[in-house]
């Protein structure tokens, strides 16, 4: 058994700047295969587009995250969740602002999300 007591700040990608609790993952417990991270993200927040090497599922907890993909955008609210497929080109934003948990299979890195250049 191992106990996480705490997160740990992550940097953000985006602007404004949002506040990433890693929990679980490389940064706070040297865990490889997935990472559980909380994000508190403000009005506003955008980030460049990603084709990451990982599958990513999300959570909203309060507030809208914005889900962008090749074909379609989506608003998602508090208790709705969204699955992107590894491979898959996806840009997040937070227009209003939103507090969401996201999990990431294999585990996130900056090396295998691939963010537009």
């Amino acid at each position: 058994m191992k106990i996480i007591k705490k997160p740990t700040i992550v940097t953000a990608a985006g602007d404004p700047p949002k506040k990433i609790e890693e929990f679980i993952g490389l940064v706070n417990s040297g865990t490889k295969e997935t990472s559980i991270a909380r994000m508190n993200s403000p009005a506003g927040w955008s980030e460049p587009g990603q084709t990451p090497e990982f599958d990513e599922y999300s959570v909203v907890l309060e507030g809208e995250l914005q889900v962008k993909t090749r074909k379609k955008t989506v608003k998602l609210r508090a208790g709705q969740a969204v699955i992107m497929p590894k491979g898959s080109w996806v840009r997040y934003s937070t227009p209003k602002g939103a507090q969401y948990i996201s999990v990431c299979i294999p585990a996130f890195s900056p090396k295998s999300v691939n963010r537009d250049k």
